[in-house]
């Protein structure tokens, strides 16, 4: 008998302080906590979670244009996985889509890994330099390809006209299928060194200097102290910049459309850049998004590969 139970008996007033004013408490906690993230699971739902379920419906539907006057889109199930694994552009967009995102990757994580460890010193006009190297992530990427652009034209970019003044000839970076790839990576990882070069910085940052001087103590400085201190000590921050980098680049699709349009010769064309032209130029939605389910698993199992090598990496 709990003790307001008790005071009844006894002729006192009741006072209904037990377990049921617990749970009601607890239940108005929980409620108001669902409460507060409502907004973002509404928001997630609307924005991220509808458009995915709704690309996996059209990859099974033969939807065109005239779907939008019909409303009508056969199912079609497996046909566009088929159509678009046996097309005779698919190997070269995966070959072009593996040799893009690892080049680009492995170049912006080891610029960008170096220019944090030198922002780390204190110098003169050391926070200017820092915003500045912003500049290329804060401008549009559009406007960026169409700047590059013009400074890889073969006859009046700046580039091929600062080689010749060495006696160098003009070199068609853009319009050669052995050159274009290597263009456009080259100027995503310009792109791509600011977002590298803050976050590896803003690790660094977190790293306690005592650690540096424990290891100097012990002999552990220059590159035995990045290796035994430096390097265990951002590993988290290293595995979200890869992972992060790993499913931006997959997904890139304005640089290579102004600086090539997936071309010449398909030589530039990723997986991103197909699924675009097959459902903006030609129209054919229901291919376009089961290609853009191939990316979406391609990016799914990046990611999951290198979180899993990291963890090992952690655990020993």
């Amino acid at each position: 008998m709990t003790v307001s139970a008790q005071a009844g008996a006894r002729g006192g007033p009741l006072v209904t302080t037990g377990r049921p004013g617990r749970a009601r408490a607890r239940l108005l906690a929980g409620v108001s906590r669902w409460l507060f993230i409502a907004p973002a699971v509404l928001f997630v739902a609307a924005f991220f979670g509808y458009p995915v379920v709704k690309n996996i419906l059209m990859s099974f539907q033969d939807y065109t244009t005239r779907t939008f006057f019909t409303g009508e889109a056969p199912w079609v199930g497996f046909a566009n996985y088929a159509q678009t694994f046996t097309s005779a552009v698919f190997a070269t967009t995966l070959v072009n889509t593996a040799l893009f995102t690892v080049g680009s990757i492995v170049a912006q994580f080891a610029i960008g890994l170096g220019l944090a460890l030198f922002f780390r010193r204190n110098f003169p006009l050391g926070g200017f330099l820092r915003g500045l190297l912003l500049l290329p992530w804060l401008l549009p990427l559009i406007a960026s390809s169409a700047v590059w652009k013009w400074m890889l034209d073969q006859d009046s970019g700046a580039l091929n006209q600062f080689l010749g003044l060495f006696g160098v000839p003009s070199i068609p970076w853009l319009v050669s299928p052995s050159l274009a790839l290597a263009a456009v990576i080259g100027v995503n990882i310009w792109l791509g060194i600011p977002f590298n070069t803050t976050i590896l910085y803003s690790g660094l940052q977190s790293v306690p200097p005592e650690l540096y001087e424990a290891a100097s103590l012990d002999g552990a400085t220059g590159v035995k102290a990045f290796r035994y201190v430096t390097w265990p000590s951002i590993r988290s921050v290293v595995s979200v910049v890869i992972v992060l980098g790993i499913v931006y680049t997959l997904k890139v699709v304005d640089i290579i459309l102004g600086l090539t349009g997936g071309g010449p010769a398909n030589s530039t064309q990723t997986l991103a850049t197909n699924a675009y032209h097959q459902s903006f130029v030609n129209f054919e939605f229901g291919i376009g998004a089961a290609i853009s389910n191939v990316l979406i698993v391609v990016s799914f199992v990046f990611a999951v590969v290198y979180i899993s090598i990291s963890r090992k990496a952690a655990d020993e």
